[in-house]
């Protein structure tokens, strides 16, 4: 995981609608960077609708929401649209971000040792620095958390 205090890795990623999205592009504003490991998952749907809830509020404080997973823009755009998510959500596919944020790890799976994304958010300032790194976070728990902590 990265430290608070690090320049945040830029990205060039491909959203829910196909459209190149980079995180330099959000300068000026705080970004919630959450990864996910996918698409209409239980703990996924719910930590993703957490955010969706409180959008306003994120945005109140100068902030935008992005979420990243390894899931393809068509995987995302259905997953948007079933839980109604106002937010941009960030296809991976060839892990690009995901290995620059140091969120592709070992993670045990039914007892077995697999890799795979680690739940974890990062609050990004307005001149891209990362200002709070948040590992192996609970679903339900971290949408509030964050707001809580911007």
């Amino acid at each position: 995981m990265l430290k608070e205090g690090m320049k945040a890795p830029d990205f060039s990623l491909p959203d829910q609608d196909g459209k190149t999205r980079t995180l330099s592009e959000f300068a000026g504003k705080k970004v919630v960077l959450y990864f996910y490991s996918k698409d209409m998952t239980a703990g996924c749907a719910k930590q993703a609708a957490g955010f969706a809830a409180l959008c306003e509020q994120f945005a109140q404080k100068n902030a935008v929401v992005i979420g990243v997973s390894k899931d393809s823009s068509a995987s995302h755009k259905k997953f948007a649209e079933k839980y109604a998510l106002p937010f941009i959500l960030l296809s991976d596919t060839e892990r690009q971000a995901i290995e620059a944020y140091d969120v592709w790890q070992q993670k045990m799976n039914y007892g077995k040792p697999t890799m795979g994304v680690v739940r974890t958010t990062y609050v990004i300032d307005e001149n891209g620095v990362i200002v709070k790194a948040m590992g192996k976070v609970k679903a339900a728990d971290n949408p509030a958390q964050t707001l809580d902590r911007l």
